[in-house]
């Protein structure tokens, strides 16, 4: 169902002009008819007002409380501030996710959080000197093995699977297939014959997936300290490496790892060094391919009945350089920071659910969730004749149940080396200093200008000058009803659609000028 309704708008309902539309598609009946109730609602506008305070976020957290700012040198008072206060009773604060299927508003800035830590990395920015980008970078992606053919979209519009040694599987199912797939297409992923998929070694190399790249960090460093000719523990009084990785699932349900990997001079308590000159991003590149081709690592078996597993990353590795200032329309050339980050950043939101959940209609990756599930209870039965504490649970596959839903997998889905670039956690502060700052401003009618504030804005937590001291309870999660989510959802749409709006517009005026 489709329903379209106009208001004359408090933000951030307002579009580019206060006659917009608000477009929505709604589930049902019962959904418009709260959607309706929402809009003609008396408190319509404070919880509009709410709605804008949290960014449109779709499953906001509900604090009830008070604080009170006390400056740290004189103990004076400088502000207070309590949850009874605001119209709908209720504190509200982003709810962070950073997955786009559950809130795209926390999810778009989850990712613009990445973007700036990753381009930061590359180009400098965020408390990073700009002689990092002289550093050798690589752009390298490592791939997961075949558990089994799968559908799968060729290039130069080749067919899926047209050879084969025997026309059937030993199941009696084609082994061949010769259809040319297209995006979209529900076969892609899939297996050509399910009982020949080995399911079980997909699970468990999933479950040591994080285990695969440690171990290739471990033989990066130690290929590079052969390459300079000294021990491994010395390494670092020469050379440091520097990561950003992101995981992203494939359609098939398994983790590939995207990272930039960069090579810093020797290790300061600043950072950042210049690499010496004869390191080139195009070595870097032949040696992260050697050390991914080089990981093994033997997984014990999941229960009593299982075999011992040697687990490997896949024969496909991509490893590019990256170079600042480089033009992004060359294919075949060294890639531009722009493209990276955006890259990484459009991983980082992604996850199993938009490839597992959905509307349950992936038979694959339902068949995966539940060996998973299958193994999970099989440990658990283990443990429980074997009398194990549940305190040590944490131990091989004890946890394999927690993760059954991602198909394994028990990484972060971002992670970066210390000294790669600034942090989420620098970068989500200054949003508040740069939130309170505007919001003094907006009282005051004094202007403050933002990017001259930067370091300011990123210094640590002990050079604030002030103390917060509250008192705070959870008082619950999410909207009243799925109206008001829609609500919150087509809100974020709306604010997203004017962003871009404001950035096409600034960049056809740059191209006038």
């Amino acid at each position: 169902m489709t329903t379209t309704g106009a208001t004359t708008a408090p933000r951030p309902f307002a579009g580019f002009g206060d006659e917009a539309e608000l477009d929505l598609d709604l589930a049902s009946p019962r959904v418009a008819a709260q959607v309706v109730k929402r809009l003609l609602s008396p408190d319509f506008e404070d919880w509009s007002a709410a709605v804008a305070r949290v960014g449109s976020c779709t499953n906001p957290i509900h604090l009830t409380g008070s604080s009170t700012r006390v400056d740290s040198a004189t103990g004076e008072v400088l502000s207070s501030y309590s949850s009874d206060a605001e119209p709908l009773g209720t504190t509200l604060i982003r709810c962070g996710n950073r997955r786009a299927d559950k809130c795209p508003s926390c999810s778009r800035v989850y990712a613009a959080d990445m973007f700036h830590l990753i381009r930061a990395g590359v180009a400098g920015g965020k408390g990073v000197p700009e002689r990092v980008g002289e550093n050798p970078l690589v752009f390298a992606t490592l791939t997961a093995p075949s558990f089994g053919q799968v559908h799968g979209k060729r290039d130069n519009g080749r067919a899926c699977r047209p050879h084969a040694k025997m026309p059937r599987c030993d199941h009696g199912r084609p082994a061949t297939c010769y259809a040319k797939h297209a995006d979209g297409d529900e076969l892609l992923g899939q297996p050509l014959c399910w009982e020949c998929y080995d399911y079980a070694s997909h699970i468990v190399w999933q479950w040591w997936a994080p285990e695969l790249w440690r171990r290739f960090t471990i033989a990066l460093k130690r290929l590079l300290a052969q390459r300079l000719g000294v021990r491994d523990a010395k390494l670092n009084e020469h050379v440091t490496v520097q990561y950003s990785k992101v995981a992203e699932y494939q359609r098939r349900g398994l983790i590939h790892f995207h990272a930039l990997i960069r090579l810093d001079g020797p290790k300061t308590e600043q950072g950042f060094a210049l690499a010496p000159e004869w390191l080139t991003a195009q070595l870097l590149a032949e040696l992260v391919e050697d050390a991914a081709r080089s990981v093994r690592f033997t997984a014990s078996p999941v229960f009593a009945d299982d075999v011992e597993r040697v687990l490997a990353f896949g024969t496909q590795v991509d490893s590019r350089p990256v170079k600042f200032g480089h033009r992004t329309d060359d294919p075949n050339g060294p890639l531009a920071p722009e493209q990276v980050a955006g890259y990484l950043a459009k991983y980082s939101t992604k996850s199993a659910t938009d490839t597992v959940d959905g509307d349950g209609s992936n038979p694959h990756l339902r068949r995966a969730q539940a060996v998973a599930a299958e193994f999970a209870t099989l440990v658990e039965d283990e443990w429980v004749a074997a009398g194990m504490p549940c305190e040590l649970k944490e131990l091989t596959y004890g946890l394999l149940g927690k993760w059954h839903t991602a198909l394994g997998f028990r990484g972060h889905f971002a992670t970066k080396s210390r000294r790669y670039s600034v942090t989420l956690g620098a970068l989500r502060r200054a949003r508040r200093r740069a939130q309170g700052l505007l919001a003094d401003a907006q009282r005051t009618g004094i202007p403050v200008d933002l990017a001259a504030m930067e370091a300011q804005l990123l210094a640590d937590d002990e050079d604030e000058t002030t103390l917060v001291i509250g008192s705070w309870s959870f008082a619950g999660i999410g909207w009243d009803t799925e109206g008001d989510v829609e609500l919150a959802r087509a809100a974020a749409a709306r604010a997203r659609e004017y962003a871009q709006h404001r950035a096409e517009m600034k960049r056809v005026a740059g191209q006038s000028n």
